[in-house]
């Protein structure tokens, strides 16, 4: 896990990004389910827009937060399976089977433990949240990691065409976070045959005084977007190395009417 290039295709921001990162995606196998039937969640590890794969770190934890306010811990319903990775080889990612019981919007939030970045010489901290809406629009916008890094919509999250703008507020403990630089990235299912130039391929944006960000997300499929901040340090070998905290949110824009 040390290679570092982080790709991202959108219209979001001025502001060039270090392509320096890899992202965690915890993709449902679509975005709206229907009540009673299991939908498949994957749990990836590597760099969405070039859908190159590695071995994703096992989380730290797994839990969802239902309609009605109860939450589940599923983090012992997650299995290792293999996928094609880079360059021929194989890699580890995670998928699980979840069935909702009532109608409305599932929230599920990943943390992962700390991984070391060799190359960048830092450890990231990454927490990745996604939205499964399931028959009724109710609660997509619910604050679910108070005491953490927490990215919250303020645009629902779903049923987005291409070309809308999304809007989230960036939180630190339960606080608006001003100033935060954020990155937004495509997935693509497949690799692309062709990579557009780096500066249409990596963008960023900062959140405002509210600690809000703005985006448009140009084409349908999964986008991310992903705030970081200074996590203090932590010690490797003896060695204190800095810490990248990272709060991901995805988004799901439809496919044009009529495509």
């Amino acid at each position: 896990m040390t290679h570092a290039i982080s790709l991202s295709l959108l219209v979001c921001g001025l502001l060039a990004s270090e392509a320096t990162a890899h992202y965690n995606m915890l993709l449902p196998q679509a975005a709206t389910g229907k009540r009673g039937e299991p939908v498949t969640i994957t749990y990836q590890w590597g760099h969405p827009f070039e859908h190159q794969l590695f071995d994703s770190p096992a989380p730290q934890s797994l839990v969802v937060f239902a309609p009605d306010g109860t939450t589940t811990d599923l983090k012992k319903a997650m299995e290792v399976i293999s996928s094609p990775g880079v360059d021929g080889k194989k890699a580890s990612t995670f998928h699980f089977r979840f069935t909702p019981e009532e109608r409305g919007d599932y929230l599920f939030l990943l943390k992962a433990a700390p991984i070391w970045m060799e190359e960048d010489q830092e450890f990231l901290e990454d927490a990745v949240k996604v939205v499964l809406h399931v028959q009724a629009q109710k609660g997509w916008d619910t604050a679910i990691d108070r005491d953490g890094f927490e990215m919250l919509p303020l645009t629902r999250p779903y049923g987005l065409a291409p070309g809308m703008v999304f809007q989230a507020r960036v939180l630190a403990g339960g606080r608006a976070s001003a100033d935060t630089l954020v990155e937004i990235e495509r997935y693509n299912a497949t690799p692309p045959k062709k990579l557009p130039a780096d500066e249409q391929i990596t963008r960023t944006a900062k959140t405002d005084p509210n600690g809000v960000v703005t985006c448009t997300l140009t084409e349908p499929g999964w986008w991310c977007i992903t705030a970081q901040r200074d996590g203090g340090m932590r010690e490797r070998a003896g060695k204190s190395y800095p810490v990248r905290q990272r709060s991901t949110f995805w988004a799901y824009v439809d496919e044009r009417p009529g495509n």
